[in-house]
């Protein structure tokens, strides 16, 4: 039991409600004993409520800190790796050498998918949205990996997620393969996670696939750096799926449908699109003025962050690795001319400074990927491969304690009970 209390007066009547304290953070108040009471909170949104207990990811949006099983993610993201930061999420330790061989191993022989896929997507058009495709063929996996359904075996719930982490790079390029109408390039295990997709994704039968490692290390950084983050939208709805009793595939496919929208997962998109909206960098200075206005409803994409209220922890690693692949590839591209003068400014007019406005993961995560060569509609699908091993941590989390099936409630504000009026009879 909580050893601090809050009380609630309501109607004269006052309620005791149990305080809890995490590891770090802010407390929370216990409002369990309200509905006995005939009572509910009102949250829109969930941006007060904790729906559950993690140990796996904490972020201090005040002060831009993110920690994975208590890793900053800047160490993460310059000493680690994305199967490596994988491992913690899911076991909540850093693994010692032969752990980190093993888990390696485990994800590089499950990367090869049911040859049935392959039809299964032929039932798509070609110009069918990536994360249209991306919804179906995952959730499709259940159909194919039904021996290890079990949610409250322990061995299932870890290969299913050995499994989506091994298997989502795979169908991502196949996604990216179809709509171009190229064959499908299978997955070749001696080389790394990150070069593996990138292979995957440019590669051809015709010759020999030669990865350049500064790209590898980039992607590999992005996976990394959108690996988790804590209870956002995505997350939650792979949580209320699998609080149903779902399979792990079709949860995944509910965090992919939801991280879908314009708000969460197509963030980075629409950075690309406004890039291409401002077309040339001379004519940057004019859309930021535009942006200042507020009576003007062109906004700037890519700024700042609803969590973070100081600079995002992830966009500064994101940083240095776009100038190290701008660097590297020395790409004469218009739209990158456009985003690093919009950086500029971001960091040095005092607009955005007071406002704390700067430039967050997304837009740095847009430059990158469209200077390695991959079309703007396959960014968000690039995000859910980085997040499932979040998404897949986070359900079984939930499966290997107490949980219990989801139920938001509601403030009704529609009408009162009332009599059914016969056709006949209404005006």
């Amino acid at each position: 039991m909580s050893d601090k209390k809050a009380s609630l007066s309501i109607d004269g009547k006052t309620l005791e409600l149990n305080v809890y304290s995490g590891t770090i953070g802010p407390d929370v108040v216990d409002v369990t004993p309200l509905t006995g009471n005939g009572y509910f909170t009102y949250d829109p949104g969930f941006v007060s409520t904790a729906a559950c207990e993690s140990k796996i990811t904490y972020i201090d949006g005040n002060e831009g800190v993110l920690l994975h099983g208590g890793y900053p993610i800047e160490q993460l993201a310059e000493q680690s790796d994305y199967l490596e930061a994988s491992y913690v999420l899911l076991y909540g330790e850093l693994p010692n050498k032969e752990q980190k061989e093993a888990f390696v191993n485990k994800v590089r022989m499950h990367t090869m998918v049911n040859d049935q896929m392959s039809t299964f997507f032929k039932g798509f058009r070609r110009d069918a949205h990536p994360m249209a495709i991306m919804c179906g063929v995952v959730g499709a996996l259940s159909a194919f990996y039904h021996d290890s359904l079990d949610i409250n075996d322990e061995k299932h719930r870890e290969i299913s997620a050995i499994r989506l982490i091994a298997k989502m790079p795979t169908l991502a390029a196949m996604t990216y393969k179809y709509t171009i109408g190229q064959p499908f390039m299978y997955p070749q295990n001696h080389l790394s996670y990150s070069e593996n997709f990138l292979h995957m994704m440019f590669g051809n039968p015709c010759e020999p696939t030669k990865v350049n490692p500064v790209l590898a290390r980039a992607m590999d950084t992005i996976f990394l750096l959108h690996a988790d983050h804590e209870q956002n939208a995505s997350t939650s709805t792979v949580r209320l799926a699998g609080s149903t009793g779902a399979n792990p595939f079709a949860c995944i496919s509910a965090g992919i449908a939801a991280l879908w929208g314009p708000s969460h997962g197509g963030a980075n998109e629409a950075v690309l699109n406004m890039l291409e909206e401002i077309g040339d960098e001379a004519n940057v200075d004019a859309c930021v003025a535009r942006a200042k206005d507020k009576n003007d409803p062109f906004r700037l994409m890519g700024f700042g962050h609803r969590v973070y209220k100081n600079f995002d922890p992830r966009a500064k690693v994101m940083k240095k690795v776009a100038d190290e692949v701008l660097g590297e590839l020395g790409i004469d591209d218009p739209l990158l001319k456009v985003a690093k003068r919009l950086e500029q400014i971001a960091l040095e007019d005092s607009y955005f400074i007071e406002k704390k406005l700067y430039p967050n993961v997304d837009f740095y995560s847009g430059i990158i990927l469209k200077a390695i060569g991959i079309p703007t509609s396959m960014f968000t699908v690039i995000f859910a491969l980085g997040r499932t091993p979040g998404w897949i941590a986070h359900w079984n989390e939930m499966h290997a304690g107490a949980s219990r099936i989801g139920r938001p409630r509601q403030l009704y504000t529609g009408p009162a009970k009332r009599d059914f009026v016969p056709l006949d009879q209404r005006d």
